[in-house]
């Protein structure tokens, strides 16, 4: 076993679950931080240290960062619904809490995995590099996340030791307990609509390809100070993702049609009815949700491959047969009755 000891932070949730198991699986030793009461059952069989912190409180952060080499940091609001203290929080706080305490216990290197979603909405076809401006065309009301993830990454190049930002695409695998129960929840319900025509592609990277982007990012020298976009270059389109995902849920495939201008109407009056009624669950349907699942933007990882020698290899379909697989054998989907099949 190496004597490296990294400590992985958001090790419950789905990107941060898999590079504990990657580490794990390469020797490695790694600590998690868990907050108390969440469930640690995966990451326990791993054989990894666990360790009770919260990110909200800087006092319970040195036993996480004591004697550790390399931070992961994945923790963060992944939602794009709340209000802006909850960003502020759960995002900007958080990440400066956790790079005080790494500052203070001598930590080598700190890898910070941001969002594809700080460069905004630019206009054209061409892909977003790492030299793309960021936040551009951002000029919807609550469009907080994009905005919280950049300040996290100033306070992340502010570390004194060595710093790396990742910027992955929309990350799908096994173990996603948000997105992927949204969509199908949707679809049992009878109300998944195709947005536009269906045929854009959809810009997701496999979460254990994405997780070996993180980690070689992390333990390659020339990245330091470094950013890197991580996408997949092989997808499949919307119309493809439903498809896939109906099937599984026996549902019919959705054929019916929503436009793109009516679905972000719908989708900011459900977030305007959710700010009045004070909603903190997840909405159905965000203007986000509905830019996500039709957007246009493509993402160039030339940079990762050029430097990191990373690459997506998983293949798309493969790669969501796998997630849909763990979500009716292990995930929620586990013992939740599928319901008879619905008008899509």
């Amino acid at each position: 076993m190496s004597d490296k000891l990294s400590l992985v932070t958001g090790a419950t949730g789905l990107l941060g679950s898999h590079i504990a198991e990657q580490l794990a699986g390469r020797g490695e030793r790694v600590r998690v931080l868990v907050r108390p009461g969440n469930d640690t059952a995966f990451l326990a069989g791993l054989g990894v240290e666990l360790v009770e912190g919260d990110l909200a409180d800087p006092a319970s952060l040195a036993p996480a960062v004591a004697g550790v080499d390399t931070v992961y940091h994945c923790a963060g609001r992944t939602t794009d619904w709340g209000t802006w203290n909850l960003f502020q929080e759960a995002v900007i706080d958080a990440t400066g809490h956790l790079v005080d305490a790494s500052k203070a216990a001598g930590v080598g290197r700190f890898l910070y995995v941001s969002s594809s979603r700080v460069y905004g909405r630019p206009k054209g076809a061409a892909p977003l590099t790492e030299e793309t401006p960021l936040l551009q065309n951002l000029w919807w009301i609550w469009e907080y996340y994009p905005k919280a993830k950049l300040a996290a990454e100033e306070l992340v190049r502010a570390f004194p030791g060595a710093w790396t930002i990742v910027r992955p695409t929309w990350i799908y695998g096994p173990r996603d307990r948000n997105t992927l129960p949204r969509i199908i929840n949707t679809l049992k319900l009878g109300q998944a609509r195709l947005v536009g025509s269906g045929e854009n592609p959809l810009n997701l990277v496999y979460a254990s390809d994405a997780a070996d982007g993180v980690i070689r990012a992390a333990t390659e020298p020339a990245a330091v100070g470094q950013v890197y976009n991580l996408s997949a270059t092989e997808t499949f389109t919307q119309r493809q993702f439903l498809d896939a995902l109906a099937d599984a849920a026996k549902q019919p495939r959705v054929t019916r049609r929503i436009s793109y201008t009516l679905a972000f109407t719908v989708g900011l009056v459900v977030e305007s009815v959710g700010k009045m009624l004070g909603v903190k669950r997840n909405l159905r349907i965000t203007r986000h949700g509905v830019s996500l699942m039709a957007s246009a933007l493509r993402y160039s990882s030339d940079k990762a491959r050029r430097e990191l020698g990373w690459e997506a290899t998983t293949p798309p379909l493969e790669g969501l047969q796998r997630t849909i697989a763990w979500y009716f054998s292990e995930g929620p989907g586990a013992s939740a009755p599928v319901p008879a099949q619905s008008a899509a």
